[in-house]
């Protein structure tokens, strides 16, 4: 889909340029809201010709949890009005990934087949930023086919300590 990444940096930029010191305050509004536009149904409702821009921002801003600040409501008419609605999840990457260029940290995402607790993923996350030699943002996703172990994924590298994956390496070698 390089067309909506197309579409959305510039939208990217220029929010991540506005929001300047802020950039960790809006990126919370902005993965809201990028939630909120991943929403199929939503989607085909803004693209109905009988819908009006007001009644998208309207439902959108009433979905949310909590109230958004000035530049995000204006940042968000912008998009509405623009059509750009289901480019907002992919805007939200790119903002995301403008930050952590800003702060020298990459996103990681640790596929588990338990729930973590915040202890061990502080220690965690120690052990991972020293294993991949930079600062880590980690986002911890269940995935119960892992049998056990984690399943680490950070840009285009993979570290993959799982049951699952051992038991693959165990098969290929007495298959072999």
């Amino acid at each position: 889909m390089a067309e909506i990444a197309t579409i959305a940096r510039p939208y990217a930029e220029a929010l991540f340029q506005a929001a300047g010191s802020d950039a960790a305050g809006a990126a919370v509004w902005l993965d809201e809201l990028a939630a909120v536009a991943a929403n199929e149904q939503l989607r085909q409702f803004a693209d109905s010709p009988k819908t009006q821009p007001d009644q998208v921002f309207s439902l959108m801003t009433g979905v949310l949890k909590s109230s958004l600040p000035i530049m995000a409501q204006n940042f968000l008419r912008t998009v509405i009005d623009n059509g750009r609605l289901a480019a907002l999840p992919e805007i939200a990457a790119q903002f995301r990934a403008l930050k952590n260029a800003q702060l020298g940290a990459f996103d990681a995402v640790v596929y588990s087949a338990f729930a973590v607790d915040s202890a061990a993923l502080a220690d965690l996350s120690g052990v991972l930023e020293k294993r991949f030699g930079r600062k880590l943002n980690l986002q911890v996703e269940l995935q119960p086919d892992l049998i056990g172990g984690i399943r680490v994924v950070v840009g285009d590298e993979v570290l993959d300590t799982s049951v699952k994956a051992r038991l693959e390496q165990m098969k290929i070698a007495l298959t072999a």
